[in-house]
Order: C-alpha cells, then structure tokens, then sequence
C-alpha cells in the first residue's frame, strides 16, 4: 500500500506563532491564562497546561496584574478592552491574517460601509471579527446572500465590503461574492482565506483523486480540519476523520491501493507522524532502511536555485531586513534595500507578519543556510512583463503625466516612463500639454523595447474609443424632454454647445434665460455644468436642439401672482428704442415705458434719460392679460398728476 502524505499537513504559521509565543510566556512568567482552547486542539491544550497555562472562560475573573495569551482565533474586542480595563496584560497570539480582517471590518465601517463576513456565524474567530465593528452581516453560504438581497430591494444599493473567515472553503466564498458583486451596486472583495489553508484544502483534493482511502487528522471542533474532510468526501469514497492515532483500525485498508493523509492546521507533526506510521510500517528509502518522519519532512523541503522566483510567508520584519519562510532548509531573508524601489517606504507598510509574498532568489549559501531574496527585482520584472502583454492584450492601463518634453508628454505606468506622443495626448493640436501634469490617464501601450527601456503609449485611442461608446449609449436612448447635466464646451454669439455625455447639443440664447440677454456669456461660460433638457434632435444628422429654461415655471403667471396695476416694481431697462424703454419686471416678462412716461419734462429721445441695465422705480399703470402686455412710467412716482399712455405694440 502506498502512503501519500500531504506536504502541507500540520500547523500552519498562525497556530504555530500562537503555540510558540504562549510556551515563551509561560516560560517568562511562570503561569499565564489563556481564554478558552487556544488553538482547536485538545492535545496541545493539555499540553500547555502542563506548562503552566490555565484555562478560563471569565475574563473578568482573571486577577489584576496576571497574563493572558489571547488565542490565534482571536478575540471579542470587548473582552480585550475589559482586561487591559482591570490591568491584565495582553500577549496578543492572534493569527496575522485574523488580525488583518478585524481591521478591514473596523475600517469598513469607518468608511460608512456594511461589511459582510463569509463564515460559519458561531464559530470563535467569526464571532471575534465581528465585534471589531457595528452590525456585521455574516452568510455562512450564497443561499445567505439570495435570501439578505430578496428580503429588500434596497439592500442592493449599500456599499458593501466582503471578507472570508481565514478557514472558509474557496468556492463557498466565490460563489456568494460573485452575487453580491453582480446585484449589488457598491462592492469591495478581499480575499481574506489563509493563503496556507488554500494550499491545504488544494492539494488534500488532488490526493483524495488519488486515494482509495483518506485520513483527515485533527480536532473534531477545528473548523478547517472539517472543511478538509467534506472537500476529500467529493473526491474519495472513504473518508475518515479522526483526532488520534488509535481511531485506526486495520480494516479500514481492505483492498486498499492508495491512501491518502492530511492533516489541519491545529495537528501537532508528533500525532501525524504517529497516525502516518501507523498507516505505513513498511516505507522505506532506496536503502531499505525506514524513513523517520523528519526524513520525510526534509524530502518535501523544495531546493532554491538562484534566479528563480519562490513564494513564501512572512515571519519577521525587524531594522534591517525581512525574513521569509519558503519552505527550504535555508533560512531566507530580504534586504530593506531589496523591498521597494520608493527609498522612503517603510517595510511594515508594504510588508505584515503572516503575508504571503512572491520573490526573487538573488543568492543561495548552502554552506552558511541562507538565501537571500528580493522582491524589488521581481517586482520590476513583472511590471516589464505586465508592460509587454498589454501591447498584445491591448490592455487600458492608468498612469500619472509626469513630465512634458519635445513632441509629447511621459507618463508613468507602475514606475515605468511611457512616452506619448502630441498626437497621442487626447488633446487638440497646439495645446498646452503642460496642463496635463500630475493627471491621472489611462492609456495604451503601442510599442516595447524592454532592451532600450523604451515605451510607447497612446491616451488618445482609450478616450476615442470611450467617446465612441457614449456616443452610442446617447444616441440609443435619447428623447425629446430627456434631461441632461452636461459641461459647456463652447460658446458663439448665437448659443451655447453642451456636451452630454460624448454628443454636443446646442443651446440657443433665447433657451438660456427668461431674462433678455445680448451674450450667452452673461449667464455661462466655458467648462460650467448646465442643467438641459431635449427640445428637438435628427439622428441621422446627428444635431441636438436643447433647453435650459425650465418651462414649469411661467414668467407671466410669476408676474401676475406678485404685481397688479398701481403698484410700483424696481426694474432694470433692458432695450432703448425711438419710443421708449423696455424694462424687465421679473425675469422673462418686460413692460414697456413710453418715452412722455420716463421724466416728468420733455425729453427728445430716451437715452436722455436712460441707460441699458440701469435700475430704477415705475410704476405699473396697465396689464393687457390677453396679450401679455405692460405698460409702465417712472414719471407717474415723479408727478402723480401725469397723464398716462396707453399700451404700445
């Protein structure tokens, strides 16, 4: 029979830090506490309290000036709160990735949104995020999220921030984003499953494929030991979950060929190394000799070779350098200087404990047991390789005007210098691309030279082409009194051009104002957003009438409601003629003064009296509401005894 045994079986980082640090507590100080199971594993449990640490479930009964080792599940931040409160010391063995979400839930709701958690509602490290935040919602499933977006229409319309509990199971996690992605309106994803519980659940699938039987070691309550085992139920007929290695029994390899192990993140290597001997008395190396446990660990170690990328987990960031563990015999490390190519960073803003992360091997020393790695290099590698598939994928990729220099404007793109050319810019021939800098664009690259460094890119073509689409999306829905917020884009003597989304309408003067103006500059200017609606539009000439005078409000009705003939109005003369003064009273309605009405002597032409856009007082001495029409006289305020004119055409 063969034996296959998961690499990746056994404590994951997490649990691991967590183990080791309450160890190092209990030995610093004698005796600590711990709240409730540390990790979800009864044998190390025991284990810890032979060592000193004691178990309680009241965190208020823990005595002032004790110790207690928060677990890698982590905690409710009330508990927290109350035994910093009564002078408990906290000796935070939370795992990294837990930490992690508790802080994008708490920032979540910092930013006024819902933050949504996908995982089991009862178990600890669920019940922990979620009191880092107000009014959590948790689905433990996509039938969670149908029934949460069903229960009220407007659900779809709150902002959302979706997390995973660290040990959920991927496609329960993908299934329900995807729908809350795809009805809801606002929705940020972050992929918060542990990167080490992916590789285990991935690669306890390919070997339950394998398998005749498969064993699956852990605690009976760790919740990742049973997603491992419904995940190998898919894949293998026998499947068994057990805590110890005594649960085995012979029977259970009838006429098996191949059996598979694995193991969750809470079971210590000594019970798997236990429940893997008992499986298979009879592996051997090449030699004949049985391989120990450790000689089998060692064998899964993966062999560096400078040059090449590996991935691994952060577990250290101290002054001067970043240590990573890659699963190698050797120690592996990162230089500050090999981190990021920004000089002021920080490595704990670009880095955290418990981070997966991708780098390049720069040197291996077998003899001293180290390597040393380089994110930087990797970095910019990718950046060049991201570059080169954009040309083919004619990939939209955004970057900042840095500079403006002979013939074009530079842009960076992820650090590297992209040339655009003028006619590329987007911008009219002879503008001043000096304008442009420190914009955000989006453009694409048309021409690579990874070997001159050189990097071409066009803004032009990505604005075309979105200009083109909302062209289309226009013209398909547009209809007579359909409102638009456009920007004015140019202006004549005639009217005003508004873009509305890619078209240009024309605005005419008389549609600007109820007001008689001269100039559509008196009431706009180039680049103000104007509030229109469609009064007419050919398609096939692709010419837009629009509006901007709103017609619920009637200028003559405002007019009647507010004057009545006798009283006296302030109006403002609008037009001199041979005969007299109009002057608007409200705007959109004028009166007319007749020249015997405007002074109280005889003047020989109303420019003797009167200036346009003067202000002055008259009064209303005529309404024709048949036509519409005023008449009024500033001498009647002057000499009451004045005779009146009657209303002029």
């Amino acid at each position: 029979m063969q034996v296959i045994l998961a690499k990746s079986a056994g404590f994951c980082y997490g649990v691991k830090r967590a183990v080791d640090l309450a160890e190092k507590t209990a030995e610093e100080n004698g005796n600590c506490w711990m709240l409730g199971d540390l990790i979800h594993n009864s044998h190390v449990v025991e284990d810890l309290a032979r060592r000193g640490i004691r178990k309680t479930g009241d965190a208020a009964a823990v005595p002032s000036g004790e110790t207690v080792v928060i677990r890698s599940h982590g905690e409710l931040k009330s508990v927290i709160d109350l035994l910093e409160g009564n002078g408990v010391r906290c000796v935070n063995a939370t795992c990294p990735n837990v930490s992690r979400i508790q802080h994008l839930v708490a920032q979540a709701r910092e930013e006024g949104r819902q933050p949504v958690i996908i995982g089991e509602s009862n178990h600890p490290e669920v019940i922990g995020i979620a009191s880092w935040c107000a009014d959590p919602l948790v689905f433990e499933g996509p039938h969670d999220a149908r029934k949460w977006l069903d229960e009220t229409p407007e659900n779809r319309e709150i902002p959302l921030s979706v997390v995973a509990q660290t040990t959920c199971i991927r496609e329960l996690f993908e299934t329900s984003w995807k729908i809350l992605k795809k009805e809801c309106t606002n929705v940020k994803i972050f992929d918060t499953i542990c990167n080490a519980t992916h590789k285990r659940q991935t690669e306890a699938a390919e070997i339950a494929a394998k398998a005749d039987v498969m064993v699956v070691v852990g605690d009976r309550k760790s919740a990742n030991t049973r997603h491992l085992t419904e995940i190998c139920r898919k894949s293998c007929p026998q499947v068994y979950q057990i805590e110890k290695a005594d649960e085995l029994s012979v029977d259970l390899f009838e006429n098996c060929q191949v059996a598979g192990l694995t193991a969750g993140a809470s079971t210590p290597a000594g019970i798997i190394k236990e429940v893997y001997a008992t499986m298979s008395e009879e592996i051997k190396v090449a030699e004949g000799k049985e391989e120990s446990f450790e000689e089998l660990l060692n064998q899964s170690f993966k062999t560096l070779n400078t040059g090449e990328k590996v991935t691994g987990i952060v577990t250290a960031i101290t002054n001067t350098e970043v240590q990573v563990d890659v699963g190698a015999k050797q120690s592996a490390y990162i230089k500050l200087s090999e981190l990021s190519d920004d000089p002021t960073a920080k490595p704990e803003d670009i880095v955290k404990v418990g981070d997966e992360i991708e780098t390049y091997i720069v040197r291996v020393n077998d003899i001293e047991g180290y390597a040393e790695l380089s994110k930087k290099r990797l970095d910019a590698q990718k950046i060049w390789e991201n570059i080169e598939n954009a040309v083919e994928e004619k990939t939209v990729l955004e970057g900042t005007v840095t500079e403006e220099n002979k013939g074009g404007i530079v842009v960076s793109v992820k650090g590297i210098r992209v040339f655009v050319p003028a006619s590329q810019s987007g911008q009219p021939r002879g503008a001043d691309l000096a304008s442009m800098m420190k914009q955000k664009v989006q453009l694409r690259i048309t021409e690579v030279n990874r070997a001159r460094r050189r990097v071409v890119g066009s803004i032009r073509s990505v604005s075309d082409e979105a200009r083109k689409a909302a062209q289309e999306q226009v013209w398909g829905s547009i209809e007579v009194g359909k409102r638009y917020t456009g920007t004015v884009k140019s202006m004549t003597s005639y009217g005003v051009f508004v873009d509305i989304g890619g078209v240009d309408g024309m605005v005419h003067i008389s549609e600007l104002s109820w007001s008689r103006i001269k100039n559509p500059a008196e009431v706009c200017k180039v680049g103000d957003t104007l509030e229109v609606y469609v009064i007419a539009f050919d398609a096939e000439k692709h010419k837009i009438s629009l509006g901007v005078k709103d017609r619920s409000l009637n200028p003559w009705d405002l007019f009647m409601s507010k004057y009545a003939v006798g009283d006296t109005a302030e109006v403002r003369i609008v037009k001199l003629m041979t005969f007299g003064a109009f002057a608007e009273v409200v705007p959109g309605v004028d009166g007319l003064i007749h020249i015997s009405q405007i002074a109280d002597r005889r003047i020989e032409k109303p420019e003797d009296a009167l200036t346009e856009g003067q202000m002055v007082e008259a009064k209303i001495t005529a309404v024709d509401e048949e036509k519409k029409k005023i008449s009024l006289s500033i001498r009647a305020l002057l000499a009451p005894a004045a005779e009146e004119a009657p209303v002029e055409e």
